[in-house]
């Protein structure tokens, strides 16, 4: 596609995550933000319990992952589920949407990860060039 097709492209779609008011920027803050693409990865391997996806997520705060889940419930990325159960249980997995969320994070993930020797060489460089320590 040339530059003018994919300015008319961008002009069809009904969202623009570029534009100030537009609801797409929300979520894709939620999706993107630190604890929200690390929820997302972590539930691609499977239906999870609070306490299981918290171990999973290493670092987030039980206040910050509740945040997070309802933001992506509301979202529809997520799915929750009560059971009837003394104590009560509640679990949480990808929806089909957040499925096809999550594996295009985890596409981007993982290319970050292979790439990291060239990511802290670069840091390295930046640091050396600029005398920090």
């Amino acid at each position: 596609m040339d530059g003018i097709q994919e300015r008319t492209a961008e002009q069809d779609l009904p969202y623009n995550v570029f534009a100030k008011a537009c609801p797409s920027r929300g979520t894709l803050e939620h999706v993107t933000g630190r604890w929200g693409g690390l929820t997302l990865g972590a539930l691609y391997e499977g239906p999870l319990r609070f306490n299981e996806l918290r171990r999973r997520v290493d670092g987030v705060s039980e206040k910050m992952l509740s945040q997070t889940l309802h933001a992506l419930e509301r979202d529809g990325l997520v799915h929750r589920e009560a059971q009837p159960t003394n104590p009560p249980r509640v679990d949480y997995e990808l929806t089909p949407l957040g499925r096809e969320v999550a594996e295009r994070l985890l596409s981007l993930i993982h290319f970050v990860e292979g790439r990291m020797d060239d990511v802290l060489a670069a840091r390295e460089h930046y640091d050396t060039a600029r005398g920090a320590l």
